[in-house]
């Protein structure tokens, strides 16, 4: 943003501290007309025919600009991926073990990737993995919604669940 001195343009159309329009004016004029009220010019449309400038505290513009970005970083929520690693023949009490730790990760907000690696010739029967997975993404579906579906990368398939989100 160019302030005072920096404005290049030799006509500005001039808006006033308190928002008023002060119509078109020489650069030299807009320049005075801020001296006298003790505040900046402030380009703030450069691509507009004719340039707009207002007549604003610079400094203190700025500071509420990065209070207002601050704020907005405070609020923002990191989403992070857990991963659960499964296998094709996973028994009963170790599918609810690996359960209820992605229900625990998903209810504090984080994706789960659940994953089940092929070992051997295990990946012929990808068919079995497949259910585990859905298995598991339909215990699941009262706390989360599946981002990606159950797919095979190399030998392993996988599958995203993101937690729903209550507006």
């Amino acid at each position: 943003m160019s302030v005072n001195e920096g404005i290049r343009a030799r006509e500005v159309r001039l808006i006033g501290a308190d928002g008023s329009q002060l119509g078109i004016k020489t650069r030299h004029e807009a320049l005075d007309i801020a001296a006298n009220a003790n505040l900046d010019l402030v380009l703030v449309a450069p691509t507009a025919k004719p340039p707009v400038c207002r007549i604003m505290d610079y400094g203190k513009f700025k500071f509420e600009q990065q209070k207002k970005e601050r704020e907005a970083r405070k609020n923002q929520k990191i989403v992070t991926t857990k991963e659960i690693r499964l296998s094709p023949t996973i028994e009963e009490h170790d599918f609810n073990t690996k359960l209820k730790n992605a229900r625990k990760f998903l209810e504090k907000g984080d994706k789960v990737k659940a994953s089940i690696r092929f070992r051997g010739r295990a990946i012929t029967h990808s068919s079995i993995g497949k259910t585990v997975l859905e298995k598991l993404a339909k215990e699941c579906e009262d706390v989360a919604t599946i981002e990606v579906r159950p797919k095979m990368e190399g030998r392993s398939m996988f599958l995203i669940l993101a937690p729903t989100t209550e507006k």
